[in-house]
Protein backbone atom coordinates (compact mmCIF):
# COMPACT_ATOMS: atom_id res chain seq x y z
CA UNK A 1 0.00 0.00 0.00
CA UNK A 2 1.33 3.45 -0.87
CA UNK A 3 2.65 5.58 1.99
CA UNK A 4 -0.26 8.03 1.99
CA UNK A 5 -2.30 9.33 -0.87
CA UNK A 6 -2.29 12.79 0.64
CA UNK A 7 1.42 12.97 1.27
CA UNK A 8 0.63 14.40 4.71
CA UNK A 9 3.77 14.82 6.82
CA UNK A 10 1.91 15.17 10.10
CA UNK A 11 0.00 12.92 12.43
CA UNK A 12 -3.77 12.69 12.75
CA UNK A 13 -3.86 15.17 15.67
CA UNK A 14 -2.00 17.74 13.57
CA UNK A 15 -4.14 17.17 10.49
CA UNK A 16 -7.41 17.22 12.42
CA UNK A 17 -6.42 20.34 14.37
CA UNK A 18 -6.22 22.20 11.06
CA UNK A 19 -9.43 20.63 9.72
CA UNK A 20 -11.62 21.65 12.67
CA UNK A 21 -10.80 25.30 12.01
CA UNK A 22 -12.74 25.07 8.73
CA UNK A 23 -16.31 25.97 9.70
CA UNK A 24 -17.68 25.29 6.20
CA UNK A 25 -16.19 21.80 6.25
CA UNK A 26 -17.73 21.07 9.65
CA UNK A 27 -21.12 22.31 8.46
CA UNK A 28 -20.99 20.20 5.27
CA UNK A 29 -19.99 17.09 7.21
CA UNK A 30 -22.58 17.50 9.93
CA UNK A 31 -25.42 18.10 7.50
CA UNK A 32 -24.54 15.14 5.27
CA UNK A 33 -23.73 12.58 7.97
CA UNK A 34 -26.82 13.38 10.02
CA UNK A 35 -29.03 13.08 6.93
CA UNK A 36 -27.61 9.67 6.00
CA UNK A 37 -27.71 8.56 9.63
CA UNK A 38 -31.38 9.40 9.90
CA UNK A 39 -32.29 7.56 6.69
CA UNK A 40 -30.36 4.49 7.83
CA UNK A 41 -32.11 4.40 11.20
CA UNK A 42 -35.51 4.52 9.46
CA UNK A 43 -34.99 1.60 7.08
CA UNK A 44 -33.11 -0.52 9.62
CA UNK A 45 -35.97 -0.03 12.07
CA UNK A 46 -38.35 -1.62 9.55
CA UNK A 47 -36.69 -5.02 9.93
CA UNK A 48 -37.55 -6.92 13.11
CA UNK A 49 -34.81 -9.44 12.31
CA UNK A 50 -32.00 -6.89 11.85
CA UNK A 51 -29.93 -8.32 14.75
CA UNK A 52 -30.22 -11.78 13.19
CA UNK A 53 -29.20 -10.45 9.76
CA UNK A 54 -26.22 -8.71 11.34
CA UNK A 55 -25.18 -11.92 13.10
CA UNK A 56 -25.57 -13.85 9.85
CA UNK A 57 -23.38 -11.35 7.98
CA UNK A 58 -20.69 -11.65 10.63
CA UNK A 59 -20.82 -15.45 10.59
CA UNK A 60 -20.63 -15.65 6.79
CA UNK A 61 -17.67 -13.30 6.65
CA UNK A 62 -15.83 -15.09 9.44
CA UNK A 63 -16.38 -18.47 7.77
CA UNK A 64 -15.14 -17.13 4.45
CA UNK A 65 -12.01 -15.57 5.97
CA UNK A 66 -11.17 -18.82 7.78
CA UNK A 67 -11.41 -20.68 4.47
CA UNK A 68 -10.24 -17.91 2.18
CA UNK A 69 -7.61 -19.99 0.38
CA UNK A 70 -10.16 -22.61 -0.64
CA UNK A 71 -12.78 -20.10 -1.80
CA UNK A 72 -10.25 -18.03 -3.77
CA UNK A 73 -9.24 -21.10 -5.77
CA UNK A 74 -12.89 -21.88 -6.39
CA UNK A 75 -13.43 -18.29 -7.57
CA UNK A 76 -10.51 -18.53 -9.99
CA UNK A 77 -11.77 -21.81 -11.40
CA UNK A 78 -15.30 -20.46 -11.91
CA UNK A 79 -14.14 -17.23 -13.59
CA UNK A 80 -11.78 -19.14 -15.87
CA UNK A 81 -14.50 -21.63 -16.81
CA UNK A 82 -16.72 -18.67 -17.76
CA UNK A 83 -14.12 -17.26 -20.15
CA UNK A 84 -12.46 -14.72 -17.87
CA UNK A 85 -8.80 -14.41 -16.88
CA UNK A 86 -7.67 -14.20 -13.26
CA UNK A 87 -4.52 -12.37 -12.15
CA UNK A 88 -3.04 -12.46 -8.64
CA UNK A 89 -1.42 -9.29 -7.24
CA UNK A 90 0.69 -9.45 -4.09
CA UNK A 91 0.90 -5.68 -3.65
CA UNK A 92 0.08 -2.32 -5.19
CA UNK A 93 3.06 -2.30 -7.54
CA UNK A 94 2.18 -5.71 -9.00
CA UNK A 95 -1.49 -4.82 -9.40
CA UNK A 96 -0.62 -1.57 -11.16
CA UNK A 97 1.77 -3.38 -13.53
CA UNK A 98 -0.89 -5.94 -14.40
CA UNK A 99 -3.60 -3.36 -15.10
CA UNK A 100 -1.32 -1.05 -17.07
CA UNK A 101 -0.14 -3.99 -19.16
CA UNK A 102 -3.69 -5.09 -19.90
CA UNK A 103 -4.73 -1.59 -20.97
CA UNK A 104 -1.64 -1.10 -23.15
CA UNK A 105 -2.30 -4.44 -24.83
CA UNK A 106 -5.59 -3.04 -26.15
CA UNK A 107 -3.85 -0.05 -27.71
CA UNK A 108 -6.10 2.37 -25.81
CA UNK A 109 -4.92 5.40 -23.83
CA UNK A 110 -8.14 6.19 -21.96
CA UNK A 111 -10.21 4.18 -19.47
CA UNK A 112 -13.38 4.79 -17.48
CA UNK A 113 -13.69 3.67 -13.86
CA UNK A 114 -16.44 2.72 -11.45
CA UNK A 115 -16.69 1.43 -7.87
CA UNK A 116 -12.97 1.32 -7.36
CA UNK A 117 -11.81 2.00 -3.81
CA UNK A 118 -9.21 -0.73 -4.22
CA UNK A 119 -7.70 1.16 -7.17
CA UNK A 120 -7.56 4.31 -5.07
CA UNK A 121 -5.83 2.30 -2.37
CA UNK A 122 -3.06 1.32 -4.79
CA UNK A 123 -2.98 4.76 -6.51
CA UNK A 124 -3.79 3.21 -9.88
CA UNK A 125 -4.69 6.48 -11.61
CA UNK A 126 -1.22 7.86 -11.02
CA UNK A 127 0.40 4.60 -12.12
CA UNK A 128 -1.61 4.62 -15.36
CA UNK A 129 -0.78 8.28 -15.98
CA UNK A 130 2.91 7.42 -15.79
CA UNK A 131 2.26 4.93 -18.61
CA UNK A 132 0.47 7.52 -20.75
CA UNK A 133 -3.04 6.28 -19.85
CA UNK A 134 -5.76 8.63 -18.60
CA UNK A 135 -8.36 7.28 -16.17
CA UNK A 136 -11.75 8.99 -15.88
CA UNK A 137 -13.86 8.56 -12.77
CA UNK A 138 -17.58 8.17 -13.55
CA UNK A 139 -19.21 8.22 -10.12
CA UNK A 140 -20.51 11.78 -9.68
CA UNK A 141 -18.76 12.37 -6.35
CA UNK A 142 -15.54 10.79 -7.62
CA UNK A 143 -15.77 12.99 -10.71
CA UNK A 144 -16.08 16.09 -8.53
CA UNK A 145 -13.03 15.02 -6.54
CA UNK A 146 -11.01 14.29 -9.68
CA UNK A 147 -11.91 17.52 -11.46
CA UNK A 148 -11.13 19.50 -8.32
CA UNK A 149 -7.64 17.94 -7.99
CA UNK A 150 -8.89 16.78 -4.61
CA UNK A 151 -8.99 13.56 -2.62
CA UNK A 152 -11.99 11.53 -1.43
CA UNK A 153 -13.01 12.11 2.18
CA UNK A 154 -15.83 9.58 2.66
CA UNK A 155 -16.39 5.98 1.60
CA UNK A 156 -19.90 6.47 0.27
CA UNK A 157 -19.85 10.19 -0.61
CA UNK A 158 -16.24 11.03 -1.56
CA UNK A 159 -17.10 14.73 -2.10
CA UNK A 160 -19.00 15.07 1.18
CA UNK A 161 -16.74 17.98 2.13
CA UNK A 162 -17.97 20.05 -0.85
CA UNK A 163 -21.20 22.04 -1.04
CA UNK A 164 -23.06 22.66 -4.28
CA UNK A 165 -21.64 26.15 -4.79
CA UNK A 166 -18.12 24.73 -4.66
CA UNK A 167 -19.14 21.97 -7.09
CA UNK A 168 -20.52 24.54 -9.54
CA UNK A 169 -17.20 26.41 -9.50
CA UNK A 170 -15.28 23.18 -10.10
CA UNK A 171 -17.50 22.29 -13.07
CA UNK A 172 -17.18 25.75 -14.61
CA UNK A 173 -13.42 25.72 -14.18
CA UNK A 174 -12.56 22.14 -15.17
CA UNK A 175 -15.40 20.52 -17.14
CA UNK A 176 -15.40 21.05 -20.91
CA UNK A 177 -18.52 22.38 -22.69
CA UNK A 178 -20.30 23.46 -19.50
CA UNK A 179 -22.80 26.28 -20.08
CA UNK A 180 -21.64 29.57 -18.59
CA UNK A 181 -25.02 30.09 -16.95
CA UNK A 182 -24.76 26.84 -14.97
CA UNK A 183 -26.45 27.22 -11.59
CA UNK A 184 -25.78 25.36 -8.35
CA UNK A 185 -29.19 23.71 -8.52
CA UNK A 186 -28.58 19.95 -7.98
CA UNK A 187 -30.53 18.84 -11.11
CA UNK A 188 -28.52 21.31 -13.24
CA UNK A 189 -25.23 20.02 -11.82
CA UNK A 190 -26.29 16.41 -12.34
CA UNK A 191 -27.31 17.13 -15.94
CA UNK A 192 -23.95 18.77 -16.69
CA UNK A 193 -22.16 15.72 -15.28
CA UNK A 194 -24.44 13.35 -17.23
CA UNK A 195 -23.66 15.03 -20.56
CA UNK A 196 -19.97 15.06 -19.79
CA UNK A 197 -19.88 11.40 -18.78
CA UNK A 198 -22.08 10.15 -21.61
CA UNK A 199 -19.38 11.14 -24.07
CA UNK A 200 -16.80 9.21 -22.05
CA UNK A 201 -18.98 6.11 -21.91
CA UNK A 202 -19.54 6.05 -25.67
CA UNK A 203 -15.87 6.60 -26.53
CA UNK A 204 -14.09 4.35 -24.03
CA UNK A 205 -13.13 0.83 -25.05
CA UNK A 206 -11.68 -0.15 -21.67
CA UNK A 207 -13.28 0.02 -18.21
CA UNK A 208 -11.86 -0.61 -14.77
CA UNK A 209 -14.12 -1.57 -11.89
CA UNK A 210 -14.07 -2.83 -8.37
CA UNK A 211 -16.76 -4.98 -6.82
CA UNK A 212 -18.83 -5.07 -3.67
CA UNK A 213 -18.90 -8.85 -3.62
CA UNK A 214 -17.53 -11.90 -5.43
CA UNK A 215 -19.41 -15.21 -5.43
CA UNK A 216 -17.01 -18.16 -5.33
CA UNK A 217 -19.73 -20.65 -6.27
CA UNK A 218 -20.23 -19.18 -9.76
CA UNK A 219 -17.39 -16.70 -10.30
CA UNK A 220 -19.89 -13.82 -10.30
CA UNK A 221 -18.99 -10.23 -9.40
CA UNK A 222 -21.54 -7.82 -7.94
CA UNK A 223 -21.62 -4.02 -8.01
CA UNK A 224 -24.23 -1.95 -6.17
CA UNK A 225 -24.60 1.72 -7.15
CA UNK A 226 -27.15 4.48 -7.41
CA UNK A 227 -26.39 6.46 -10.58
CA UNK A 228 -26.31 4.03 -13.48
CA UNK A 229 -22.68 4.79 -14.30
CA UNK A 230 -21.78 1.30 -13.17
CA UNK A 231 -24.11 -0.29 -15.68
CA UNK A 232 -22.61 1.87 -18.46
CA UNK A 233 -19.03 1.04 -17.48
CA UNK A 234 -19.64 -2.66 -17.10
CA UNK A 235 -21.48 -3.23 -20.39
CA UNK A 236 -20.30 -0.81 -23.08
CA UNK A 237 -16.48 -1.23 -23.13
CA UNK A 238 -14.87 -4.08 -25.04
CA UNK A 239 -12.46 -4.84 -22.18
CA UNK A 240 -13.39 -4.93 -18.50
CA UNK A 241 -10.74 -5.13 -15.77
CA UNK A 242 -11.94 -5.62 -12.19
CA UNK A 243 -9.54 -4.99 -9.31
CA UNK A 244 -10.96 -6.53 -6.15
CA UNK A 245 -9.59 -7.13 -2.66
CA UNK A 246 -9.47 -10.81 -1.77
CA UNK A 247 -11.68 -10.21 1.29
CA UNK A 248 -14.71 -9.31 -0.89
CA UNK A 249 -15.45 -13.01 -1.41
CA UNK A 250 -18.69 -14.80 -0.45
CA UNK A 251 -19.09 -18.57 -0.79
CA UNK A 252 -22.52 -18.79 -2.45
CA UNK A 253 -25.55 -17.02 -3.92
CA UNK A 254 -27.46 -17.80 -0.74
CA UNK A 255 -24.95 -15.74 1.23
CA UNK A 256 -25.39 -12.77 -1.09
CA UNK A 257 -29.04 -12.47 -0.09
CA UNK A 258 -28.02 -11.46 3.43
CA UNK A 259 -25.69 -8.72 2.25
CA UNK A 260 -28.15 -7.31 -0.27
CA UNK A 261 -30.26 -6.46 2.78
CA UNK A 262 -27.43 -5.26 5.01
CA UNK A 263 -25.45 -3.04 2.63
CA UNK A 264 -28.06 -0.68 1.09
CA UNK A 265 -29.71 0.03 4.43
CA UNK A 266 -26.39 0.69 6.15
CA UNK A 267 -24.85 2.79 3.37
CA UNK A 268 -27.43 4.88 1.53
CA UNK A 269 -30.39 4.35 3.83
CA UNK A 270 -32.30 2.56 1.05
CA UNK A 271 -34.07 -0.78 1.03
CA UNK A 272 -32.10 -1.69 -2.08
CA UNK A 273 -29.81 0.13 -4.48
CA UNK A 274 -31.28 1.48 -7.74
CA UNK A 275 -28.71 -0.52 -9.71
CA UNK A 276 -27.39 -3.96 -8.81
CA UNK A 277 -25.15 -5.30 -11.59
CA UNK A 278 -23.85 -8.86 -11.75
CA UNK A 279 -21.60 -10.50 -14.32
CA UNK A 280 -19.86 -13.83 -14.64
CA UNK A 281 -16.71 -14.16 -16.72
CA UNK A 282 -16.54 -12.84 -20.28
CA UNK A 283 -20.09 -11.92 -21.27
CA UNK A 284 -21.38 -10.93 -24.71
CA UNK A 285 -17.95 -11.09 -26.29
CA UNK A 286 -16.36 -8.79 -23.75
CA UNK A 287 -12.79 -9.52 -22.66
CA UNK A 288 -12.83 -9.83 -18.87
CA UNK A 289 -9.91 -9.77 -16.42
CA UNK A 290 -10.13 -10.14 -12.64
CA UNK A 291 -7.19 -8.88 -10.57
CA UNK A 292 -7.30 -10.36 -7.05
CA UNK A 293 -5.54 -7.90 -4.75
CA UNK A 294 -3.75 -8.85 -1.54
CA UNK A 295 -1.72 -5.73 -0.66
CA UNK A 296 -1.38 -6.58 3.02
CA UNK A 297 -4.65 -8.41 3.52
CA UNK A 298 -3.08 -11.78 4.35
CA UNK A 299 -1.03 -10.03 7.05
CA UNK A 300 -4.25 -8.63 8.51
CA UNK A 301 -5.81 -12.08 8.31
CA UNK A 302 -3.00 -13.46 10.50
CA UNK A 303 -3.93 -11.12 13.37
CA UNK A 304 -6.53 -12.77 15.63
CA UNK A 305 -7.99 -9.43 16.78
CA UNK A 306 -7.39 -7.24 13.75
CA UNK A 307 -8.66 -9.66 11.12
CA UNK A 308 -12.27 -8.71 11.84
CA UNK A 309 -11.58 -5.48 9.90
CA UNK A 310 -11.65 -7.65 6.75
CA UNK A 311 -15.36 -8.24 7.32
CA UNK A 312 -15.96 -4.63 6.26
CA UNK A 313 -18.41 -4.21 3.36
CA UNK A 314 -17.58 -0.49 2.91
CA UNK A 315 -21.01 0.76 3.93
CA UNK A 316 -19.64 3.88 5.75
CA UNK A 317 -22.18 3.62 8.59
CA UNK A 318 -19.35 3.98 11.11
CA UNK A 319 -18.26 7.29 9.57
CA UNK A 320 -21.74 8.74 9.78
CA UNK A 321 -22.02 8.23 13.54
CA UNK A 322 -18.43 9.01 14.52
CA UNK A 323 -18.04 12.30 16.46
CA UNK A 324 -14.36 12.49 15.50
CA UNK A 325 -14.98 12.06 11.76
CA UNK A 326 -17.86 14.54 11.85
CA UNK A 327 -15.51 17.28 13.03
CA UNK A 328 -12.22 16.37 11.36
CA UNK A 329 -13.41 15.03 8.01
CA UNK A 330 -11.79 12.31 5.93
CA UNK A 331 -8.64 14.02 4.70
CA UNK A 332 -7.11 14.07 8.18
CA UNK A 333 -6.84 10.26 8.05
CA UNK A 334 -4.52 10.40 5.01
CA UNK A 335 -6.05 7.31 3.45
CA UNK A 336 -8.76 6.25 1.04
CA UNK A 337 -10.30 4.56 4.09
CA UNK A 338 -11.20 7.34 6.56
CA UNK A 339 -13.21 7.29 9.76
CA UNK A 340 -13.34 4.47 12.32
CA UNK A 341 -12.84 1.66 9.80
CA UNK A 342 -9.88 3.49 8.31
CA UNK A 343 -8.39 3.95 11.78
CA UNK A 344 -8.13 0.16 12.14
CA UNK A 345 -7.75 -0.98 8.52
CA UNK A 346 -5.13 1.47 7.25
CA UNK A 347 -2.51 0.86 9.99
CA UNK A 348 -2.85 -2.87 9.44
CA UNK A 349 -2.48 -2.64 5.66
CA UNK A 350 0.31 -0.07 5.68
CA UNK A 351 1.98 -0.73 9.02
CA UNK A 352 2.62 1.90 11.69
CA UNK A 353 6.08 3.09 10.72
CA UNK A 354 4.94 6.64 9.87
CA UNK A 355 3.70 9.23 12.35
CA UNK A 356 0.37 9.38 10.54
CA UNK A 357 -0.30 5.64 10.56
CA UNK A 358 0.88 5.26 14.15
CA UNK A 359 -1.56 7.98 15.24
CA UNK A 360 -4.66 6.55 13.52
CA UNK A 361 -5.57 4.03 16.28
CA UNK A 362 -5.81 7.04 18.62
CA UNK A 363 -8.23 8.90 16.30
CA UNK A 364 -11.22 7.82 18.34
CA UNK A 365 -13.05 8.55 21.58
CA UNK A 366 -13.86 4.82 21.95
CA UNK A 367 -17.53 5.72 22.35
CA UNK A 368 -18.53 2.50 20.56
CA UNK A 369 -21.11 4.04 18.21
CA UNK A 370 -19.25 2.56 15.24
CA UNK A 371 -19.63 -0.97 16.60
CA UNK A 372 -23.33 -0.45 17.28
CA UNK A 373 -24.10 0.46 13.64
CA UNK A 374 -21.69 -1.90 11.86
CA UNK A 375 -23.80 -4.35 9.80
CA UNK A 376 -21.19 -7.10 10.20
CA UNK A 377 -20.47 -6.42 13.89
CA UNK A 378 -16.83 -5.35 13.62
CA UNK A 379 -15.77 -4.47 17.16
CA UNK A 380 -13.82 -1.39 16.09
CA UNK A 381 -13.07 -0.20 19.66
CA UNK A 382 -11.52 -3.59 20.47
CA UNK A 383 -9.23 -3.39 17.45
CA UNK A 384 -8.35 0.24 18.20
CA UNK A 385 -7.24 -0.66 21.73
CA UNK A 386 -5.24 -3.62 20.40
CA UNK A 387 -3.50 -1.43 17.81
CA UNK A 388 -2.76 1.25 20.41
CA UNK A 389 -0.80 -1.33 22.36
CA UNK A 390 1.16 -2.24 19.21
CA UNK A 391 1.83 1.34 18.11
CA UNK A 392 5.31 2.81 18.73
CA UNK A 393 5.48 4.81 21.95
CA UNK A 394 7.93 7.45 23.15
CA UNK A 395 10.78 6.32 25.41
CA UNK A 396 9.42 8.33 28.35
CA UNK A 397 6.00 6.71 27.96
CA UNK A 398 7.50 3.22 27.79
CA UNK A 399 9.59 3.91 30.89
CA UNK A 400 6.55 5.25 32.72
CA UNK A 401 4.52 2.16 31.88
CA UNK A 402 7.33 -0.11 33.11
CA UNK A 403 7.49 1.75 36.42
CA UNK A 404 3.70 1.62 36.77
CA UNK A 405 3.70 -2.10 36.01
CA UNK A 406 6.45 -2.71 38.59
CA UNK A 407 4.43 -0.88 41.25
CA UNK A 408 1.03 -2.33 40.41
CA UNK A 409 2.33 -5.91 40.29
CA UNK A 410 3.10 -5.91 44.03
CA UNK A 411 0.58 -4.87 46.69
CA UNK A 412 3.26 -3.79 49.16
CA UNK A 413 4.93 -1.54 46.60
CA UNK A 414 1.52 -0.13 45.66
CA UNK A 415 0.71 0.64 49.31
CA UNK A 416 4.02 2.46 49.78
CA UNK A 417 3.49 4.46 46.59
CA UNK A 418 -0.01 5.48 47.70
CA UNK A 419 1.24 6.63 51.10
CA UNK A 420 4.05 8.60 49.48
CA UNK A 421 1.57 10.24 47.10
CA UNK A 422 -0.72 11.35 49.94
CA UNK A 423 2.22 12.92 51.82
CA UNK A 424 3.39 14.78 48.72
CA UNK A 425 -0.09 15.67 47.42
CA UNK A 426 0.37 19.42 47.92
CA UNK A 427 3.51 19.39 45.78
CA UNK A 428 1.81 17.84 42.74
CA UNK A 429 1.22 20.56 40.06
CA UNK A 430 -2.17 21.00 38.40
CA UNK A 431 -0.45 20.69 35.04
CA UNK A 432 2.12 17.97 34.46
CA UNK A 433 5.54 18.95 33.07
CA UNK A 434 7.49 17.80 30.02
CA UNK A 435 6.17 14.91 27.90
CA UNK A 436 3.30 14.41 30.38
CA UNK A 437 1.88 17.88 29.69
CA UNK A 438 -0.16 16.65 26.71
CA UNK A 439 -2.36 14.68 29.09
CA UNK A 440 -3.27 17.73 31.18
CA UNK A 441 -3.74 19.93 28.10
CA UNK A 442 -7.23 18.46 27.71
CA UNK A 443 -8.18 17.20 31.18
CA UNK A 444 -7.76 17.99 34.87
CA UNK A 445 -5.34 16.02 36.97
CA UNK A 446 -7.39 14.13 39.58
CA UNK A 447 -6.81 15.32 43.11
CA UNK A 448 -4.86 12.93 45.33
CA UNK A 449 -6.94 12.10 48.45
CA UNK A 450 -5.62 12.80 51.93
CA UNK A 451 -5.83 9.09 52.69
CA UNK A 452 -5.75 6.05 50.43
CA UNK A 453 -8.66 3.61 50.45
CA UNK A 454 -6.27 0.91 51.67
CA UNK A 455 -5.30 2.95 54.74
CA UNK A 456 -8.92 3.97 55.38
CA UNK A 457 -9.97 0.33 55.29
CA UNK A 458 -7.23 -0.82 57.66
CA UNK A 459 -8.03 1.99 60.12
CA UNK A 460 -11.75 1.23 60.15
CA UNK A 461 -11.19 -2.52 60.37
CA UNK A 462 -9.03 -1.98 63.47
CA UNK A 463 -11.71 0.23 64.95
Amino acid sequence: MSATFLGMPGSFPENSAAAVQNSQLRYNLRKATHTIRGKRAGVVGELPDWPELRAAGKAIKDHTLRNLDRYLIRMEEAVTAAGGTVHWARDAAEANRIVAGLVKATGETEVVKVKSMATQEIDLNQALAEQGITAYETDLAELIVQLGDDFPSHILVPAIHRNRSEIREIFLDKMPKVPENLTDDPPALAEAARLHLRERFLKSKVAISGANFMIAETGTLVVLESEGNGRMCLTLPETLISVVGIEKLLPSWRDLEVFLQLLPRSSTGERMNPYTSMWTGAVEGQDFHLVLLDNGRTDVLADEVGRQALRCIRCSACLNVCPVYERAGGHAYGSVYPGPIGAILTPQLRGMSSDLDASLPFASSLCGACYDVCPVAIDIPEVLVDLRAKAPHAAAERAGMKVAGWILNDHERLAKAQRAATRLRKLVPRRLPGPLSAWTDTRDLPEIPEESFRDWWERNERA
